[in-house]
């Protein structure tokens, strides 16, 4: 059975043998992510060499996506490599500290003594650690720890409920961005990003170097989840990604599943993506089954309406990469076969202003209806597949183009399935009788099947579908 929700696995050391890559991409996976805070740009590039050989040899579409460090906010080294913090103990967090010891360490970032003040929250190590600012003198922070515990090297540090005023793009990020463009990406997540002006940047560096990769923004600071700075944000990217883990420690974990919810909801009314990530099969790093709440957590998201649900370490270090597709693989599939569909409800709230948006409505409102064996929509820049990926028609979207990029931007879609025809020219006619043949060459249709197609014409220019017609297979492969 087709699965709607794509799955968005990130390489690393357990995932970067040719066999073991294989494995997991037969396995399911739609995207690779690679992380740029580890590694260098000679090991992006030989991995994403591996993926596209690997994906032309297995004849699946696998996106390259490029994940950018950002501004993670560390504490320095220790002389031992580590520190052991003890509750009501005074620690310094300086600016000029080059090795730390139990009572104070370093800052790699060094405008921290001007982003808190007496009365701020300090999170260290993703939350295990919490501080308490008492006092700030100069280039060093006092504080007072709440909780303690081990504290090691280059630990990462969040300021409860936000505040930080660290760029979104460090100078690391703008040489991997020309990276990305270099291996060719497909999609690009921007880490950190508060306002729509960061994005903007993001995107200015990437075509100036050359790439063409859509934007995610990676929603994972406080100031970012107000509806304002969402809908900025929104505006300026072509998808969001809902990081949970940072997220969290910023604004608290309870309030996650809710702001998880409303993110993906808000993406898919402004025809964004939408990737939930961070800890969804965690267990699965040292275990070959996941647990119950992991099962959950995954079905839900794929209930929300995610176009993707992702692993990090899970394939990045685990022990089981290629178990843990196939157990998000089947939780995926059977959440979606429980989904209630409401076509007409969703159509009630929507205003379409373009001639294209339009022809995608309307070929998903004819699909649902007649019962369609698929949709088919021509496509040269694939957003005619995204607008009608944004609703959940229950007919499976095919996105038919004679553009590679097109081909493997679409492998994130949700409901959609990217295949390549042979461009024609501008006989409508004999593109008509070429989509058929490649859809009943791939067997998602036979003779006397049903199908809708879009189009659009002039032939060949991005944003011109303008036409949908209802086709029996077979009419145009006898003509």
């Amino acid at each position: 059975m087709l699965r709607s929700t794509k799955i968005v696995a990130t390489l690393g050391p357990a995932s970067s043998e040719p066999v073991v890559l294989e494995k997991m991409i037969r396995a399911g996976v739609d995207v690779v992510r690679l992380n740029f805070s580890h590694g260098s740009a000679a090991d992006h590039l030989r991995r994403a060499e591996l993926v596209k050989e690997i994906s032309r040899k297995t004849r699946r579409t696998v996106a390259i996506m490029c994940d950018l460090q950002g501004p993670k906010i560390r504490v320095g080294k220790f002389k031992d490599g580590l520190a052991t913090l003890a509750k009501g103990q005074r620690f310094i967090l300086d600016a000029t500290c080059a090795l730390g010891d139990d009572e104070r360490s370093g800052l790699d970032y060094k405008d921290l003594p001007r982003d808190v003040e007496p009365g701020a929250v300090l999170l260290l190590d993703d939350g295990k650690i919490v501080l308490d600012v008492t006092d700030v003198r100069g280039e060093e922070v006092w504080t007072t720890v709440r909780h303690g515990g081990v504290l090691s090297n280059n630990k990462g540090i969040n300021r409860q409920g936000g505040g930080l005023t660290a760029p979104a793009l460090t100078a690391k990020d703008m040489d991997d961005i020309k990276t990305a463009a270099k291996l060719q990406a497909d999609y690009l997540a921007v880490s950190f990003p508060k306002t729509g002006a960061d994005m903007y940047v993001a995107r200015e560096l990437l075509r100036t170097a050359g790439g063409g990769a859509l934007l995610i923004a990676k929603i994972e600071r406080a100031e970012a989840v107000t509806q304002t700075a969402l809908l900025d944000i929104m505006s300026a990217c072509d998808g969001i990604m809902v990081a949970r883990g940072d997220l969290a420690v910023e604004v608290g974990d309870a309030s996650v599943p809710a702001l998880q919810k409303k993110m993906i909801r808000l993406a898919r009314e402004q025809n964004k993506l939408a990737i939930t990530a961070t800890q969804m099969m965690e267990s699965m790093i040292a275990s070959p089954i996941p647990t119950r709440a992991e099962v959950s957590d995954v079905a839900n998201a794929v209930l929300d309406g995610t176009d993707a649900v992702m692993l990090s370490a899970e394939t990045a270090s685990g022990r089981y990469p290629v178990e843990v597709i196939e157990s998000m693989d089947r939780i995926c599939v059977e959440a979606e076969q429980s989904q209630a569909l409401s076509l007409d409800q969703e159509f009630l709230n929507r205003v379409f202003t373009r001639v294209d948006q339009s022809i995608a409505m309307a070929a998903l409102f004819t699909a649902y209806h007649l019962k369609v064996k698929a949709i088919a929509a021509l496509t040269e820049s694939g957003s005619t597949a995204l607008w009608m990926s944004r609703m959940n028609s229950g007919v499976p979207i095919y996105a038919l183009t004679s553009q590679t990029s097109t081909r493997y931007r679409c492998a994130l879609f949700r409901d959609v399935y990217p295949l390549i025809v042979r461009y024609v020219g501008s006989d409508r006619e004999e593109l008509l009788r070429e989509a058929e043949k490649v859809l009943v060459e791939n067997g998602v249709a036979k003779e006397g099947d049903v199908i809708v197609i879009t189009i659009g014409e002039p032939i060949g220019k991005a944003g011109g579908t303008n036409t949908m017609k209802i086709v029996r297979v077979g009419e145009h492969l006898r003509a």
